[in-house]
C-alpha cells in the first residue's frame, strides 16, 4: 500500500515516573493504568472524534482531524484525571504528561510518521506531570477558539529536531491547580455555603418575627346596652419610650451630656419603620422626679412594651411600669 499524506493534530502522551510506579507497585500500577485507559482517556479521545494510533507501555500516540478536539480533548483528560484516585498519596497518584502539534503527517496503514509526530513526542517530554504542552502552530490555532490560558516558554531546542520548537504550556495551576487545590476550594465553598445558610436561617427568623400576625385583645365582656368600654388600642410593632439617662458624675454642669445621649437615642429608634418612639419631651417628666411611668402613662405609651412581648416577657415589661 502506498504511503499517503494528510495534515493531522498529533497527541502524544505518556505516565511521569512511570519506572518509579512500576517499582513500587508493578501489578497495582498497571491495573490502575489499565482503569484510567478503559474509564477516561480512551473514550475522551474517541469523543473527541480521534483514534489511537499506537500505545507504547505507559505511552500513546493519537491523531484528530481537528486541533481544537485535540487540545479539548487533552484538557478534559488532565482535569478528569485531578478527580481520580482521591485517597491515593501524591507520590503514587498517575499523572500524564501530554504533548500536541500540528503537522503534516505520512500515513502507512494504521500508523503514522514524520516530524509532525515528532514534535509531538517531544512536546509531551517537556510537559510537567498533569500538564500539557502544544507547539506554536498549535497555540495560533486555537487562541481564539478555546478559553484556555498557555504561558509562552519560547523557543526551545529538542532533539532531533533541526528547527527550534515554540512552546506554549497549560499545566495544573492553570486548569485546577492540584487535589490540594481542589480540596481548598471545596473548603471555601462549603464555609461559604454554610456561611449563607446562617445568614438565610436568620433572614427568615427575623422575617417570620416581623411577619408574625399580632395578638388580638381579648374582647371586652358586654356589661349593659347602656355602658360601652372603650377598646383599648393596638400596640405597634415596636413601641418603646427612652427614659432619660442619669448624670452620675457630682458635676451637675454635665447633665447635658446625658441629655445629649437620650435626645439621640430617640431619634435614632424614631427612624426604624413601622415604630413608636414616645417624644422626649414626655421621657424627659420622669428626670428629676426618680419615678416610673404610671400604668395610665403606660395604657397609652406602651413603655418598652411590644405587641409581641408575651409571657414572661409581659410579665417583666408590666413590672417596669409597677
Amino acid at each position: 500500500m502506498a504511503a499517503t499524506r494528510r495534515l493531522a493534530a498529533i497527541l502524544a502522551a505518556d505516565v511521569a515516573g512511570y519506572s518509579r510506579l512500576m517499582g513500587a507497585d508493578e501489578e497495582g500500577t498497571l491495573e490502575r493504568l489499565k482503569a484510567h485507559r478503559r474509564q477516561l482517556i480512551d473514550p475522551k479521545i474517541a469523543e473527541h472524534h480521534g483514534r489511537i494510533v499506537k500505545t507504547i507501555s505507559d505511552g500513546l500516540l493519537a491523531e484528530f482531524p481537528s486541533v481544537v478536539d485535540a487540545v479539548r480533548c487533552a484538557a478534559e483528560v488532565q482535569r478528569g484525571m485531578l478527580d481520580r484516585e482521591p485517597d491515593m498519596p501524591d507520590e503514587r497518584c498517575i499523572r500524564w504528561r501530554i504533548g500536541i502539534n500540528l503537522g503534516d503527517v505520512i500515513v502507512e496503514g494504521d500508523d503514522i510518521f514524520g516530524d509532525g509526530v515528532n514534535v509531538a513526542a517531544r512536546l509531551e517530554a517537556l510537559a510537567e506531570p498533569g500538564g500539557i504542552c502544544v507547539s506554536g502552530v498549535v497555540h495560533d490555532q486555537i487562541r481564539d477558539k478555546l478559553p484556555y490560558q498557555f504561558a509562552d516558554r519560547g523557543d526551545q531546542s529538542v532533539k532531533n529536531i533541526a528547527r527550534p520548537v515554540r512552546v506554549y504550556a497549560l499545566g495544573l495551576e492553570d486548569q485546577s491547580a492540584s487535589r490540594e487545590g481542589i480540596a481548598a476550594r471545596r473548603y471555601r465553598v462549603t464555609g461559604i455555603a454554610t456561611g449563607l445558610a446562617a445568614v438565610v436561617a436568620l433572614v427568615i427568623a427575623v422575617g417570620a418575627w416581623w411577619l408574625w400576625p399580632a395578638t388580638k385583645p381579648a374582647p371586652m365582656p358586654a356589661l349593659t346596652a347602656a355602658t360601652s368600654i372603650a377598646q383599648p388600642l393596638m400596640a405597634p410593632r415596636l413601641s418603646i419610650v427612652v427614659l432619660p439617662f442619669a448624670n452620675l458624675s457630682s458635676d451637675p454642669d454635665q447633665q447635658y451630656f446625658a441629655d445629649g445621649i437620650t435626645e439621640d437615642v430617640t431619634t435614632d429608634l424614631s427612624r426604624i419603620a413601622n415604630s413608636f418612639v414616645i417624644s422626649r419631651n414626655t421621657a424627659f417628666t420622669y428626670r428629676d422626679n426618680g419615678s416610673k411611668p404610671s400604668r395610665s402613662a403606660a395604657s397609652w405609651a406602651y413603655v418598652m412594651c411590644s405587641r409581641e412581648a408575651s409571657g414572661g416577657r409581659a410579665a417583666k415589661c408590666a413590672s417596669t411600669l409597677s
